[in-house]
């Protein structure tokens, strides 16, 4: 398969070079500069997923392509979530293949981060986990979504209705200040414990997580 898309996409005019393992794919990818990156998910030594999310942590952007023999939705949400900017299951037609890699070279290198980070506030969309430094958060869903949408908009002032409509959805009919209440217990695990204040009241507009906390005020 490796040969056949090397010999087909150098007709194409690329200039490709191909790696057998996982490892070798990820010390290459991150020693060399590529425009685009297609990605086996199933490569001895370490899978394309952990291949893709290693890339990502590195800080390495170019387009990544996954391959894969199963067209399972799991795989498809793990790769995607490892930083994979499109994804194609087995058997596929070569033609198609092509247009995907030309789409993903004129749309170059974008930065975006597999986890997201504000200070020493840390959240793993892929994995559902979230930590203060080094120590991990217990969060429920609603919590997660909450400082997910906060962590995505640092800075930003955020309305009620807006926090609303994106944690819980634009139908939602239940008591009206089910988001005060919500961002009072992210409080308690985000920033009481550690002493400090980083998601803030900004009176009439709604809540802000500030850049960098301050210490909790006596």
């Amino acid at each position: 398969m490796a040969a056949l898309l090397k010999r087909g996409l150098e007709e194409d005019g690329y200039a490709v070079d191909v790696a057998s393992t996982g490892p070798g794919a990820l010390w290459q990818a991150t020693e060399l500069d590529y425009d685009a990156v297609l990605l086996d998910v199933m490569l001895p030594g370490m899978n394309g997923v952990e291949v893709c999310r290693s890339l990502r942590s590195a800080g390495r952007w170019m387009p990544v392509l996954m391959l894969t023999a199963r067209d399972d939705v799991d795989d498809r949400v793990r790769g995607l979530d490892a930083g994979a900017d499109d994804y194609l299951a087995k058997p596929f037609s070569f033609a198609e293949l092509s247009a995907r890699v030309r789409a993903l070279i004129r749309r170059g290198a974008v930065e975006r981060p597999t986890e997201l980070q504000v200070s020493d506030l840390r959240l793993d969309p892929a994995t559902r986990r979230a930590w203060r430094g080094n120590t991990e958060l217990e969060l429920s869903s609603k919590e997660f979504a909450l400082l997910e949408l906060f962590l995505r908009h640092p800075g930003q002032v955020l309305t009620r209705t807006r926090i609303l409509d994106h944690v819980w959805d634009f139908a939602y009919d239940g008591v009206s200040n089910v988001v005060d209440q919500y961002v009072l217990y992210l409080r308690r695990k985000i920033d009481r414990p550690f002493g400090v204040e980083q998601l803030e009241t900004v009176r009439g507009s709604g809540y802000r997580l500030r850049t960098e906390p301050s210490e909790m005020s006596a």
